[in-house]
């Protein structure tokens, strides 16, 4: 992605500023319990704002790096429910509440990290909120079916009563935003359609520098990620069982069991891997097996840092990280077969990827585009903020129509939703 754009400035305190106005700047993420993706990308505003502060709803100190415990972390008063750490999903009923009850009256730049919620939150009439979407709510809107099939009893009887409203205020909620930008072309479209709301694409960030090509490759295939469902992971099993060729699976999760009662002798679980393990099994596997549909997917992107291709379902964010002959093969049903085939196909033709030409495809996603592309699109929304403060009616109303940003995003990978 190329982007144009001066970086992020920062007055002598550190705190975010434009045309010489200081600013005091909150980053709103939904849950931090963990290191995922949604982290790198919380990871990568602390970056960019070294005094912001953080809100979530509920938070594990221990499970996030010292890059974020580093800030003032605020959360929610879910944080005192016993258990809400490790159950945090089963509270998702009392969530909008306590999004509304953290209080952001002080902040004058507000970036929301949405995946489960975190946009719903009550911003002060004077702010700019510029909400980073990693994907609308999965589990009220296009996976509600099979996240309502894979739940406990409870969480099946409640959700038919619950989804509704919790629908009717994550619709109500993006009338809260003032620009969104969506982390894929994928998740675009799906801000188009459940909110009727135009979305800037900025991919986002990935150490790609973190990661090298290795001098030889091993004997196995990689699937890499949370064990959970949707990844699919399950088909990968399947398919390298059959075959009688070399699975390493690395993650963990509630569909471990499952997975390892379904493994032959190829299959070899590695649980949760150390950076230097995975690190290492990126670099020298024959590609990585990516069966799942995902709004973006890091690990590929990983993966193609370290110079090998991704062997991927051809849905979601994988058809624009994955170029079939490039960097990588897509397969076009999520079926052990379509896997088998796939993997036949690369062998045939393993020779023809070039580990330097693959590294540079995964270049464009680098932290620094990110960087880039969120400044441009915050530099934008605060001078339209500054702009209409300054074109009222008598009285008091604003010229800009409020879905619409006062200047185009032209100099980031985009294109608008109306």
């Amino acid at each position: 992605m190329e982007a144009l754009g001066r970086t992020a400035a920062f007055a002598d305190d550190g705190t975010a500023s434009i045309e010489g106005t200081s600013m005091r700047v909150a980053i709103v993420h939904y849950w931090l319990v963990s290191m995922r993706g949604g982290e790198k990308v919380v990871e990568a505003l602390c970056d960019m704002y070294p005094e912001a502060d953080i809100f979530t709803l509920v938070y594990d100190e221990s499970r996030v790096s010292e890059k974020i415990k580093r800030h003032k972390v605020t959360s929610s008063f879910l944080q005192k429910v016993p258990g809400a750490v490790k159950h945090y999903q089963s509270l998702l009923p009392l969530m909008p509440f306590a999004l509304e009850s953290l209080d952001l009256s002080g902040y004058d730049l507000i970036i929301s990290s949405e995946s489960g919620p975190a946009k719903g939150i009550i911003a002060p009439p004077h702010s700019t909120h510029v909400c980073y979407c990693h994907s609308p709510m999965r589990y009220i809107w296009d996976h509600y079916h099979s996240y309502r099939a894979n739940a406990g009893l409870a969480s099946r009887m409640l959700l038919p009563w619950m989804a509704p409203l919790l629908r009717s205020w994550d619709v109500s909620t993006s009338m809260r935003v003032d620009r969104f930008v969506a982390n894929s072309h994928h998740v675009r479209a799906r801000i188009g359609k459940y909110y009727g709301r135009s979305a800037t694409v900025i991919y986002p960030p990935v150490a790609v520098d973190d990661y090298a090509p290795a001098t030889e490759t091993g004997d196995f295939y990689l699937c890499a990620g949370q064990l959970v469902s949707y990844k699919r992971v399950d088909l990968a099993v399947r398919a390298f069982t059959k075959m009688g060729r070399n699975l390493v699976v690395i993650g963990e999760g509630k569909e471990l069991a499952a997975l390892k009662a379904i493994a032959g002798p190829t299959i070899t679980f590695l649980g949760r891997a150390p950076f230097p393990v995975l690190k290492e099994k990126l670099a020298r596997c024959k590609a990585l097996i990516f069966p799942g549909e995902e709004d973006f997917g890091l690990i590929p992107v990983e993966t193609m840092a370290s110079g090998r291709p991704v062997i991927a379902f051809g849905s979601g964010g994988a058809l624009e990280t994955v170029v079939p002959g490039l960097s990588g093969v897509l397969f076009h049903e999520q079926t052990p077969e379509a896997i088998i085939d796939a993997v036949h196909a690369f062998e045939a033709e393993s020779a023809a990827f070039d580990p330097a030409a693959i590294r540079e495809h995964a270049a464009r996603f680098s932290t620094r585009n990110f960087k880039l592309g969120m400044d441009l699109v915050i530099q934008e929304e605060l001078r339209a903020r500054k702009t209409a403060s300054l074109q009222t009616t008598p009285h008091g109303e604003t010229r800009r129509f409020p879905f619409e940003p006062a200047f185009p995003a032209t100099a980031v990978e985009t294109d608008r939703v109306h």
